[in-house]
């Protein structure tokens, strides 16, 4: 059964070029994990291991950043302009989530 589109959320437009960039950065992570996947499946040495997770953690933060100050810079801009402070809270709030 296909799961129902949910229609509550906001959405964003972006551009062909931010989302070919964000999308080739979650690809390359993507490879990282399933180069970790194969090297716990060849019984990898631990701090090898450690190390390419570490490596993807990096990875992901960068793709958070970027991904955040893009909101900020577009998203959260607009809103405030458009006097809709409720913005900041929801920011506070991914803020709170993303540094758990």
């Amino acid at each position: 059964m296909e799961e129902p589109i949910c229609t509550c959320h906001k959405t964003k437009e972006r551009s062909e070029e931010e989302v070919k960039k964000l999308r080739n950065r979650l690809s390359r992570i993507e490879g990282q994990i399933r180069g970790i996947r194969g090297m716990v499946e060849k019984n990898a040495y631990c701090p090898d291991i450690l190390i390419q997770s570490a490596a993807v953690t990096a990875a992901m933060n960068a793709f958070n950043r970027d991904l955040l100050a893009s909101h900020i810079r577009t998203c959260v801009v607009k809103d405030i302009r458009e006097g809709k402070d409720e913005v900041i809270d929801e920011l506070v709030l991914t803020l709170q989530k993303l540094m758990k």
